[in-house]
């Protein structure tokens, strides 16, 4: 049975609605590749920008299934790119994310002219977050 209430997603909202470094894993010819990225969450999903031409986005294309795991929290979910975050549709979306990211974004790594600068959206299909002594589960059993 889900316990995944208001109070689950308020504290997704609280530990992730801002720049963390996540581990990130997609899978390669059967194998596991784990990396960190920086990543926001809202609405149920991850979001990341990163470049479409990556190891990562490539494995993506070919086995959207991914994993996440960070501050006692771990999930499963589908990899998907959203595209270039200067398209319109992106625009508040890519906002959002300078402003999660602002820290480091503009520190020369992310070039928002190259239009393989893609958002890449985590869509959580199953999750596990621990908040004092609680355990929450999405979308649980």
């Amino acid at each position: 049975m889900s316990n995944w209430s208001g109070e689950a997603e308020a504290i997704m909202q609280e530990r992730f609605s801002h720049d963390n470094v996540l581990a990130l894993a997609t899978v390669k010819d059967g194998a596991p590749w784990v990396r960190s990225v920086n990543a926001y969450y809202e609405n149920g999903a991850f979001y990341v920008i990163t470049y479409a031409l990556s190891n990562k986005m490539r494995q993506i294309a070919e086995n959207p299934a991914v994993a996440l795991a960070g501050d006692w929290y771990t999930a499963r979910g589908v990899g998907e790119s959203m595209g270039y975050v200067g398209k319109r549709e992106n625009q508040a979306l890519t906002a959002r994310l300078r402003q999660a990211f602002s820290s480091w974004i503009d520190n020369g790594h992310t070039n928002f002219a190259d239009e393989n600068t893609v958002i890449l959206r985590i869509r959580v299909t199953e999750a596990t977050l621990f908040s004092h002594g609680t355990r929450y589960d999405f979308p649980g059993e």
